[in-house]
């Protein structure tokens, strides 16, 4: 018979996330870069009064536990205070993507039975033109002052600064069970209609500690953090609840994601940690490159930076590294992942590596952190070694990752054995680093053998004139598959396609290379940063490759 531990019960709530820090870090500033170039200081203490009074508010909008509440909002104090308020008080915080096309914006309020919506200005026109289809939202909250709120042809509209005037700045947050739901986003990487993914207290604390763990992502107190990675994306890579646990410094751009943007906000503040998918550190890096000795690197602090949604290119971390000095740490995981699942965390065995066989270690999309068992299995549905080689899709189980869609019955998600598929292929090495090589969905086969797209655009991506490239299989007669390579020039540079297979020819397998090498001037990409390669494949589904002579 099994003994039970004295262990005082608590539940793990986001409402004590916020508390602590309110508690223990409340003069940790929290600086927002708002509409119209309006700038706001606040810190952890001031958001924490800020939330009771929407606390006290929400009843008043007919909001009630367990009801879904929408956000079309860029990262500001005003969104952080909707994430604590919203989960504190037992209702479900839903981050909505406004770089959606508005048809699926409007399926996704419908689906989630959103009652009420706050918004940024940016988005007004968008919602006033989808109002007559969001039968389901009854009133609709302005992030903005009284005085900037326009006339605006939505029900029951308010400024958010008028809702929330007057009211006390504390709040008894109930003590929910930590299963409760907490927050949902839809994921938009799935073919069909968008899907949600409901979060819990208990899987958002859980995945708080693991983003403040050394091995994680290393967050603290020391840390002022620019947040580059939206916060309708996965929210925020789950760095606001994150940042609260730990009382990091936040530093909100708002919708201003240029790289001359994020330079001047880095130095600024003192940034030293910052997280953003690739396209977001290419312009960046243009930026400084454009400037060139105008700027003087050395007044930025920034040691690391994190790279997710798609995989970061060697070339990158290189530039990062040799440029800046700065570590860059690749994640890999996804909406139904919470997101974080692997990070890049070196080993003793690394320390003192030449650098560019530590940068082959940061190309890799990590190793598994504590609280998620990923593995790789073949396609009779057995599990693979973990030798370095053996190619198959991931797969995930762990207290942050889902079980099921919501809507769908609890566990439907999962197969027998609770794993969740991923989509992605990887083979993972015998020190437990995770190899992505494609989306099961983008992987080429070319005469029974496979290639890695993403392997293919990275090496690409290293020529210094490419800005960013993409690889599709086209149709061919006689291998079945081969890859077109797509590639968009930096401003002002100049590339033949033998100039680009001539600079790939050392630097993957002879068989890999590309049969066609095509330039346009820009790629499509999703909501969330990705490369669009559904559309490539449409655009190019009649191209004929030099090599097919059949």
């Amino acid at each position: 018979m099994s003994l039970a531990g004295l262990m005082q019960r608590q539940s793990l709530l986001i409402s004590d996330l916020l508390a602590h820090a309110a508690t223990y870090h409340g003069d940790v500033e929290i600086v927002s870069h708002l509409h119209a170039g309006e700038v706001r200081r606040s810190n952890w203490r001031t958001v924490a009064h800020r939330a009771a009074q929407l606390a006290h508010a929400l009843p008043t909008l007919g909001v009630a536990q367990g009801d879904r509440v929408a956000t079309l909002a860029w990262n500001s104090d005003r969104h952080l205070e909707l994430y604590y308020a919203v989960a504190g008080t037992g209702a479900v915080l839903h981050t909505v993507n406004p770089r959606l096309f508005p048809e699926q914006i409007a399926y996704i309020l419908g689906h989630a039975a959103d009652g009420v919506v706050f918004f940024d200005l940016d988005f007004a026109d968008l919602l006033v033109k989808m109002a007559p289809q969001l039968t389901g939202v009854k009133r609709f909250v302005a992030l903005c002052r009284a005085d900037q709120l326009p006339t605006l042809d939505l029900p029951h509209l308010v400024s958010y600064e008028s809702l929330i005037e007057g009211l006390p700045q504390q709040y008894d947050w109930p003590d929910l069970d930590e299963a409760t739901a907490s927050s949902m986003c839809y994921t938009s990487g799935t073919t069909g209609n968008p899907k949600g993914v409901l979060y819990s207290h208990r899987s958002t604390v859980l995945h708080s500690f693991a983003l403040c763990a050394a091995d994680g992502m290393a967050l603290s107190a020391r840390d002022s953090v620019l947040l580059a990675v939206p916060m309708f994306h996965v929210n925020a890579w789950g760095v606001p609840y994150a940042a609260a646990m730990c009382g990091a410094k936040l530093v909100l751009p708002g919708s201003g994601l240029s790289g001359e943007r994020l330079y001047a906000h880095m130095v600024n503040e003192a940034c030293t940690f910052s997280l953003g998918v690739p396209t977001v550190w290419l312009g960046f890096f243009q930026y400084i490159d454009q400037q060139g000795v105008a700027l003087d690197l050395r007044a930025l602090r920034l040691q690391r930076v994190v790279v997710g949604g798609s995989a970061a290119p060697r070339a990158l971390i290189e530039k990062f590294e040799e440029k800046l000095g700065v570590f860059v740490i690749q994640s890999w995981g996804m909406t139904e992942t919470s997101p974080v699942s692997t990070v890049v965390s070196l080993l003793p065995k690394h320390a003192g590596q030449a650098l560019s066989d530590r940068f082959a270690v940061q190309s890799r999309q990590g190793r598994a952190i504590f609280g998620v068992e990923v593995a790789v299995f073949g396609a009779d549905g057995q599990r693979l070694p973990h030798d370095g080689k053996s190619v198959g899709e991931i797969r995930v189980r762990g207290p942050w990752v889902l079980c099921a869609y919501y809507g769908n019955a609890p566990d439907s998600a999962l197969d027998a054995q609770g794993w969740f598929s991923t989509g992605d292929v990887a083979y993972i090495d015998p020190d437990g680093f995770v190899q992505i090589t494609d989306r099961s969905k983008d992987v080429i086969k070319s005469g029974g053998e496979w290639i890695s797209s993403i392997d293919l655009e990275n090496a690409a991506v290293g020529h210094p004139s490419v800005r960013e490239a993409a690889v599709i299989g086209v149709p061919h007669s006689k291998w079945q598959e081969r890859p077109l390579l797509i590639v968009v020039l930096k401003p002002g540079e100049t590339l033949t396609g033998p100039q680009m297979m001539e600079f790939l020819t050392d630097r993957v397998v002879r068989w890999w290379l590309p049969d066609d090498v095509v330039f346009v001037d820009e790629l499509p990409h999703t909501a969330t940063g990705k490369l669009l390669k559904t559309r490539l494949r449409e655009q190019f589904r009649d191209h004929r490759l030099p090599t097919d002579v059949a």
